[in-house]
């Protein structure tokens, strides 16, 4: 080989973990139907996490001295395994990931004051909003050529930040 192709062959940079995941992604989901997943993605995880954030978490005692006790549950676990895992791939899109979610914890504690006042509870809520976010993606899934339940596997986990991808590929942002 000479001097030229091997400068070539350096030139080929491998793809992020992030970008082949993106690419299965988008190859397995049409065009059309990106704004009816966002819509059901964000209906299951929203109902996900609120049934999450429901779980009883123990009470402990360190924790009520400090007055910290209502500000960790299982849901701000779940939360800081989330943004964990997304910042680890995009760590751009891990914020505005991070910023989404915390627009959704505000609704769930604005449901527990619904519920305290009377109003629906928040395990029904967020389990009807997350079987319809479910049930919603399975009958676009159903549609799509290419979708296998690996793919589906995929697109609940790192769908949020996908479709954030979307929005930042619009504006010629990089993540």
């Amino acid at each position: 080989m000479n001097k030229k192709s091997n400068s070539n062959v350096k030139k080929v940079v491998e793809k992020r973990t992030i970008d082949k995941y993106f690419d299965q992604l988008n190859d397995s989901f049409a065009i059309g139907n990106k704004v009816l997943y966002a819509v059901f993605l964000g209906l299951a995880f929203f109902g996900v996490m609120g049934l999450i954030w429901m779980i009883p978490f123990p009470q402990m005692q360190f924790l009520i001295n400090l007055k910290m006790h209502t500000f960790l549950n299982w849901g701000s676990l779940f939360i800081a395994i989330v943004i964990y895992s997304y910042l680890k791939l995009a760590p751009t899109l891990s914020y505005v990931a991070l910023f989404s979610i915390s627009v959704m914890s505000f609704f769930i504690v604005q449901l527990e004051y619904v519920e305290k006042d009377g109003g629906p509870s928040v395990v029904l809520v967020c389990s009807v909003l997350s079987l319809v976010g479910f049930f919603g993606l399975l009958a676009l899934a159903k549609k799509e050529k290419n979708m296998n339940n690996i793919t589906m596997l995929k697109f609940l986990g790192i769908g949020p930040i996908w479709l954030w991808s979307k929005v930042f590929d619009r504006f010629n942002w990089k993540y």
